[in-house]
Parts: C-alpha cells; structure tokens; sequence
C-alpha cells in the first residue's frame, strides 16, 4: 500500500491510497474503499458519463465513483498500459497491432510519466507541435484514451490545436488555419441529376476541398462504379483540385479497381477490436490489400494518402465486440487501425447511432471533442461528421457549439450537406452554410490548392474574407441551365 496524493477539495479531504494486487485497482478513501476490477473496469469508470456505457453495464455508479476512477487513472503511470492491455494480445488482431508498432524510442520522451503527469505535461509549453509529432508514435490510444477522461474539454481543445497533421492527394488537407469540408451530395434513390444539383450547390459555396464523397443508396459495385464515373467527370471537367470517394465497402472498391474505375480514395468504416472489425466484414489484411491497390493507381498530384475511413463511438458496442470496454477507449483503439495506413481523412461521426449511445447535446460535444483529441494525439487527420439524429436530446444550437469548439481546436474537415438535413441517411449535420460560418468566424480557409480554384474560378469576390460572388460563375452557367432544363 502507497500513499499516492492528498485530495483536498469541497467533497474530500484526505490521503488516497492506491492498492494494486492482482490487476485490481483500490481507493482507500478514509473508511471507504473503491474498488476497481481491472484496468478496463478503471478507465469505463473514469469516463464522463454517456448513456452507451450506462447500457452496457460499465459506466460509474455515481459522480463520486467517477472522481474517484479519475483520480486512480491520474496516478497510474504510462508505463502500466503496455504491461496490462485491455484485450489479450492473443485474442485481438488489433491488440497486436498496438503492441507491435508501439516505438518505445518515441515514449522514452515521456515513459516516466504518470497519465496525470502526462496531462500536465501536453498543456506544457514543452509539448510543441514538433515535439508532439515526434512523440507520437510511442503513444498507445489506451494511453490517449486514459488521458481524455481527466481533462476538460479546453484541455481537450487546446492539446488538439497544437497536434499538426497534413496529408494530401490533389490538395493539402490539415495544415495550420484550414479547415476543410467533405462535400456529401447524397441522394435516397442516386439519382445523378440530384447528385449533380447538390455538387454544384456545394461548390459554389466553398466546399468540397476534402473530398466529393457520396454514401451509396444501393450498396453494390456497378453502382459504387456510376458514381464515381459521374464524380470523376465533375473533377476533371472543372479541373477541381480535389478528390471522389464512394462509401462502399472496402472490398467493393477492390472490385472496381480491378474493373478499371477511377478510384481515388479507398472508404472503411473501422472499429476498435477485431471483433467488430469482423462484423464489418474485414480485417488489417484487406485493408492493407486496398492500400496497394489505390497506390497503383497513381492518381494523386500533390501526394498519395489514398484511404479515408469513418469511427464513431458505440459501433462496437452495436456488434456486440466491445471486450467490457467504455464506448471511448474502443473507439480510440479504431485509430491504431487508422494510422497504420495512412490515411488523407478520418472523422467520427460523432452522434450518428443515437442517444442510446449518445443521450443528448452535452454528451455529443464532449464526444466529439473527445475523438478529435485522441485522433490528433495519435497523427491523424481527424475531421467530425458534427450529427445527431432526430429522436436525440440534442438540436442544432449543440451542433453550433460543437462545429464551432472543434474549428477552435484545429479540426482537419467537416460535412458540407445541403441544408444539413440528409435526405438519404436521415439524420442532422452540417450544411454548406455552417462551413462557411466556420470559415468566416474563425478565419479558417480551404486546402491552398482548392482555395486558388475558387480564386480562379470567381466563386468568391473576395476568396480571403469568404464574400460570395452575387453572380454565377461562368463555368457553371451551362451545367445550371442542363439540369434546370432536366
């Protein structure tokens, strides 16, 4: 038994001690002792309250258990998650790949620290964005995951500011002062006239910089192959710098390459164990195959990132896959699956399940700026589908706030949807106009490349202040005037 700290505050007061027998984690608080099971039950415990973790069984009893796993986790050193892993290396696919990427060079840096520690240490000045960069590789997500539960969301904001990560295809994703948008023109029957409404529509308010990327309405690879004929047309008739992708599944886009489609970005939704992984019909071998296969292509002009994937809290949960883990630390566990194969985007789609998963508004932000953190913390370039859906406590005013936290903290890309409403997904996001709050607002401006088209193309008056052209620009009058004449 060790004398670890002394809590003072408005609720306790007294000498904490910290018990490790057996994987089992013990407060010895005055005459009460708080018990943890194992390091997986601790960091469920420690997590700020969500109902998906209150479903499955795991979240903390009372806000005063919760303070009492935080403050445990604060005191346990980094060192403690490469020794007790939360799913045995022998059982999980992605287990091993956290273990056996891990650069223990890199977490020299920072081996000594406790998770508390290691707070403090990133709000440092010492924790530069080329600091952090070098560190990253010796950062596991159980120890990104570990330190997001004791931090505010300011903590959570400016950690993520200072995490750089840039990628490129045919334009530069991530760099400082950018925020780029997904241009989402999806439709519930594919109907290619409607597509093309919505491409235009976006376009001519500034989105599109991060991909053209359609959700399919039907699954399959004739039609995953339409659409990116339509989308790769669109991009090289307007010279649009700037990359499609169709969200199909990973082994349909394997088929379209073999059938000679132009391919530019390889989509995966990803989980955080194999298990889940499995649901969705794949593994890191695919993975790896498609990675290959993008790169054959050569498509990219300024550089070859070709995978884009989609996480989001409680898809493991949902299968069933989740080893008792909290929502949080599986979905950070997805971003080891991320990282090993670099990807140009990522993003959570924070709110997309339900508040069985997500209850309401407070919940969704603090998610959100949660995975954007971790992403970032772990290299990649994280973006947010900033959702909910109808049946949630949450309204637009919550998206506002989170769209608006996430631009503060650097966050890579955003949805760009026509009205924000998903006429084909059915659910709330984010519209052309929100990402053009955001840029105005903060100041943030496109990828460099796409920002010149847009120069170029007089889609604004003014590209550096976001003031719109009051006329339509000349390249678009035709492809207007054909699909009204439709």
């Amino acid at each position: 038994m060790n004398d670890v700290a002394y809590f003072n505050n408005d609720n306790f007061c007294g000498v904490i001690k910290v018990h490790r027998q057996s994987a089992t984690y013990k407060y010895v608080l005055g005459q009460r002792t708080f018990e943890f099971y194992d390091l997986k039950d601790l960091m469920a415990k420690a997590t700020p309250a969500r109902s998906g973790d209150r479903l499955a069984g795991v979240a903390a009893e009372s806000s005063e258990q919760r303070a009492i796993a935080q403050m445990l986790l604060a005191e346990l050193p980094l060192k403690t998650f490469l020794q007790d892993l939360l799913i045995p290396y022998e059982d999980d696919e992605v287990t091993r790949l956290i273990v056996d990427d891990h650069d223990l060079v890199a977490f020299s840096v920072i081996s000594h620290l406790t998770v508390g520690d290691f707070r403090n240490w990133l709000l440092s000045d010492l924790a530069t964005p080329q600091v952090l960069a070098q560190v990253r590789p010796g950062i596991t997500p159980e120890m990104a995951a570990a330190v997001s539960k004791i931090m505010r969301n300011q903590d959570l904001i400016l950690v993520a500011k200072k995490c750089h990560v840039t990628t490129a295809f045919r334009n530069t994703i991530g760099l400082p002062g950018r925020l780029s948008t997904r241009l989402q023109p999806n439709h519930p029957t594919d109907d290619v006239t409607g597509i093309a409404a919505s491409l235009l529509d976006g376009l001519l308010y500034g989105s599109g910089d991060a991909v053209l990327g359609i959700n399919p309405a039907t699954d399959n690879v004739a039609q995953a192959i339409k659409l990116m004929q339509l989308m790769d047309e669109v991009i090289q008739k307007y010279q649009i710098p700037t990359q499609s992708c169709v969200l199909t599944h990973v082994t349909n886009t394997l088929e379209t390459i073999e059938q000679g489609a132009p391919v530019d970005l390889v989509f995966q939704s990803i989980g955080g164990t194999e298990a889940t992984n499995s649901s969705f019909g794949f593994n890191l071998s695919i993975l790896a195959e498609a990675e290959q296969a993008a790169l054959s292509l050569n498509r990219g002009t300024v550089g070859n990132n070709v995978m884009y994937f989609e996480t989001g809290q409680g898809s493991a949960l949902s299968a069933n896959a989740h080893h008792g883990l909290d929502l949080q630390t599986c979905e950070t566990r997805a971003y080891a699956v991320a990282r090993k194969f670099n990807p140009l985007l990522v993003n959570t789609v924070v709110g997309f399940i339900g508040p069985e998963y997500l209850f309401d508004g407070k919940e969704i932000i603090r998610a959100g700026l949660e995975d954007h953190f971790c992403g970032k913390l772990l290299g990649l370039p994280m973006g947010c589908d900033v959702c909910y859906t109808n049946h949630a406590d949450a309204d637009q005013n919550d998206m506002d706030n989170l769209l608006t936290l996430l631009g503060v903290a650097g966050c890579t890309f955003i949805m760009g949807i026509p009205g924000s409403d998903d006429i084909m997904l059915n659910y709330q996001t984010t519209s052309f106009h929100d990402a053009l709050y955001a840029r105005r607002v903060l100041d943030l401006h496109p990828a460099p490349e796409f920002q010149h088209w847009l120069d170029q193309m007089n889609i604004f008056s003014d590209v550096h202040n976001f003031v719109l052209n009051d006329s339509l620009p000349a390249a678009f009058s035709a492809s207007l005037n054909t699909i009204l004449e439709q």
